[in-house]
């Protein structure tokens, strides 16, 4: 294990030069290899529907989030959960619609900037059981193989630099694969007809967090209109200084009753966060969940098992 981390290692130091620099090497081809032994017994993910009043029509968001999940409010963003406790009926709404226009149930995209356009996040999950080991978390391997492609899709709604308002701009559609009038979302959703996205945007919008709100809304209602859940991710930094942007994030999923995945909250244990000194990019270890410093060390590891926690969470409560 010590080679493989050596390796692994090396590989992470050409990920260092930021989202100015493609990164085009796979977390796969980085020689992180690990050998699946026994995997103790696990209880499964215990998902709930909490039931609203009525189902919410999806064009119009309803201000009862807190009906749903009775959990922190949106200025103690902090306390909120890594892992939804449970879906809204209008995320159920949501979904079904997604179905009827053609969705399909078992895929989902990525849409965010560099940190989600790399080959760090998720893609190990569809290289083989020889990339990864979930070790005490078997119960996740359910939710990879329901999800089989979409974890190494190297997605058009993401790119280095991307930020909440780039995103919904025509002139930043990928033009070998997008149409006139695409925008990276519109495109990426047209593509690839996925019933979920994990949006995970905010960093790139820290330079200007007083425009974030009304740009991160037009990026939700995209997704709700295409019939497709966004799942909601907070930000590991706090490059903006104050967690303005993580607020917003919140205050944006409680009003409009998506999933949120509260991803800074699976790091404040981490040295430093879980960040690098940069303040910004995450730190790095192989997905070998059987290893603690994997867990205890690395930021990367977490990003990649909540994530895929999350998936699952959301993906059993649309269809209880």
């Amino acid at each position: 294990m010590r080679n493989l981390f050596v390796l692994f290692l090396i590989g992470a130091l050409i990920f260092l030069t930021g989202c100015a620099v493609k990164e085009t090497v796979a977390a796969s081809e980085l020689a992180v290899s690990v050998t699946v032994t026994s995997v103790p017994p696990t209880e499964s993910l215990a998902v709930t529907v909490v039931p609203t009043a009525a189902a919410q029509e999806i064009q119009e968001p309803s201000p009862a989030m807190t009906e749903i999940l009775p959990t922190a409010a949106p200025e103690r963003w902090e306390d909120w959960p890594v892992v939804p406790e449970g879906v809204s009926e209008r995320t159920i709404a949501i979904y079904r619609q997604g179905l009827a226009m053609g969705n399909r149930p078992n895929a989902f995209s990525k849409i965010g900037d560099c940190e989600t356009h790399t080959t760090w996040f998720l893609y190990d999950f569809d290289q083989g059981s020889n990339a990864y080991n979930l070790g005490p978390y078997g119960e996740l391997q359910s939710v990879i193989d329901y999800f089989d492609g979409s974890y190494e899709r190297l997605s058009v709604a993401t790119k280095w630099g991307f930020n909440s308002a780039s995103i919904m701009t025509t002139l930043w559609a990928d033009p070998e694969k997008c149409v006139f009038g695409d925008t990276p979302i519109s495109c990426e959703l047209r593509l690839h007809k996925p019933s979920f996205a994990i949006v995970a945007l905010g960093t790139n919008d820290s330079g200007n967090p007083d425009r974030f709100e009304e740009n991160y809304r037009k990026v939700v209602e995209a997704c709700i209109e295409n019939g497709v859940v966004p799942i909601l991710a907070t930000k590991a930094d706090n490059l903006e200084g104050d967690g303005t942007i993580n607020a917003t994030i919140v205050k944006v999923a409680q009003e409009y009753e998506v999933p949120l995945w509260n991803f800074w909250a699976a790091l404040q244990d981490l040295p430093k966060q879980g960040l690098q000194d940069d303040g910004a990019h995450l730190t790095f270890y192989p997905n070998d969940f059987s290893d603690s410093r994997a867990l205890e060390e690395a930021s990367w590891p977490r990003r990649n098992l909540t994530a895929l926690q999350v998936l699952e969470a959301v993906r059993l409560g649309v269809n209880q």
